[in-house]
């Protein structure tokens, strides 16, 4: 059974809402030092990639609506495969600065 792309678009904007609930009243030193943290973190940015490498194959013209969608399933791919090389420094700046972008994108296209 292929997946909803609307389905998708909420598991992203729910991994987005954990990620901020996660990091909230944390500070970068807390963050790197929290393994529980950045671990919990990490798998929803695993969620998200995966959502949105879901939604390019059923709906690729949904996909091109979402800044950076490529680089945030690259992303997912680092962090799933690459898991020695992830650089808390760069998840720490996806969060402040990308992550809200990301969230506010995909709410517009759910209530389109």
């Amino acid at each position: 059974m292929p997946h909803d792309p609307k389905k998708c678009l909420l598991d992203v904007i729910e991994a987005c809402e954990l990620i901020q609930e996660f990091t909230e009243n944390v500070c970068y030193d807390e963050y790197t030092a929290n393994a529980l943290v950045s671990s919990a973190t990490e798998r929803q940015f695993e969620i998200i990639g995966e959502a949105l490498n879901r939604i390019k194959r059923i709906d690729d013209e949904l996909l091109l609506k979402i800044s950076e969608a490529e680089r945030i399933i690259a992303f997912r791919n680092v962090i799933a495969h690459g898991y020695d090389v992830v650089s808390d420094k760069v998840v720490w700046d996806v969060i402040r600065n990308k992550l809200p972008i990301l969230h506010k994108e995909c709410q517009d296209l759910l209530y389109l």
